[in-house]
């Protein structure tokens, strides 16, 4: 039996997995939902938060999963993409405990571990498949041959489609986080009241939401004197922004399907907890007649049991990595030593 353990601490969630010969057995996040009334994450606030949390969030995970920390035979990380600060804290702890264990650590991208996460879910996808992965940060279109082998189709050449949400929550006068306030309030609206444009781009799978943003912008500021807004009318403008994001999504995930052969999608990210986005794909999986598993909504946002998972399979398929690992380029060596 092999245990694993995983640290997620790239932004406002502080998590720790388990997986027991192949089992998860405990996945457990801290939210830090005192962001709210900043408007957004603060940096310095999120790295102390992982730093009261991340030591009693292992405890009972090892606890849940009936283990000790004698029992861990594999330590694995976030390493980035993310908060620099955040990310040092769930890092050098995991070093640290590796270290003092004197057990493998991996540090694992936050990125390749929301791909992997579909293979939490009791139907798994199956390779070649096509991950659309869809986040805070990142929009991306990726052709996945095998747990080592990644191809970048496509990705967002300005803002990514969550970070576009949360901007247009903004305009709309939500509070942050301004994704969930968007379909929540898009279920009351028309869609069809605006028809925001999707951007045409040279390459056919990626991604520009930087414009449909403007475009909403533009037009709450031409419609709407001192952006007062009535409630109808932001149900009806979320409707027709989201339904411009699916538009943009679903067109490149179709133009891909139809020109590589796979045998299975994925949707994973924050952003993969959007219903509406979820249904899209689904109906679109179904036309094409491929196979479509999106993950739980646990594991949809950050948290450790994909981290965990996507620890294994790359210590499985031979990786190995030094205690000395900079996943920070540029940035002295010693600056990270635990």
């Amino acid at each position: 039996m092999m245990n694993v353990i995983g640290i997620e601490s790239s932004c406002d969630e502080t998590s720790v997995a388990v997986i027991s010969d192949e089992l998860l057995t405990a996945n457990l996040i801290s939210s830090q939902d005192f962001h709210v009334k900043y408007g957004g994450v603060v940096p310095e606030l999120s790295s102390r938060a992982h730093l009261q949390i991340v030591l009693p969030l292992i405890k009972d995970a090892l606890e849940l999963s009936k283990i000790s920390l004698a029992d861990i035979d594999v330590i694995c990380a976030t390493a980035g993409p993310g908060l620099i600060g955040a990310l040092l804290v769930g890092l050098t702890f995991a070093k640290g405990l590796a270290y003092s264990l004197n057990k493998p650590f991996v540090p694992v991208n936050h990125i390749e571990g929301h791909v992997y996460s579909g293979f939490l879910m009791p139907e798994k996808p199956e390779f070649p498949m096509l991950a659309i992965v869809v986040s805070g940060g990142h929009t991306l279109l990726l052709l996945v041959k095998s747990f080592t082998e990644i191809q970048k189709l496509g990705s967002t050449v300005d803002d990514a489609a969550g970070e576009a949400f949360d901007k247009v929550a903004k305009m709309l006068g939500f509070e942050y986080p301004g994704g969930p306030k968007i379909q929540k309030a898009a279920e009351l609206g028309n869609k069809e009241t605006v028809i925001f444009p999707v951007a045409d781009l040279k390459d056919p799978y990626n991604f520009s939401f930087s414009g449909l943003k403007t475009s909403v912008l533009r037009y709450v500021q031409k419609n709407f004197k001192d952006n007062i807004i009535p409630d109808e009318q932001k149900n009806n403008i979320s409707a027709s922004f989201q339904d411009a994001v699916i538009r943009a999504i679903t067109r490149n995930v179709e133009r891909a399907l139809r020109n590589y052969k796979i045998k299975s999608l994925t949707l994973v990210g924050g952003v993969a907890a959007n219903q509406p986005i979820r249904s899209a794909l689904t109906s679109l999986a179904e036309k094409h007649n491929k196979k479509i598993i999106i993950p739980d909504m646990q594991f949809c946002g950050d948290n450790a049991a994909m981290i965990a998972f996507r620890g294994l399979k790359l210590f499985e398929s031979g990786k190995r990595f030094d205690l000395n690992y900079n996943p920070f380029p540029g940035i002295p060596e010693n600056h990270f030593t635990s």
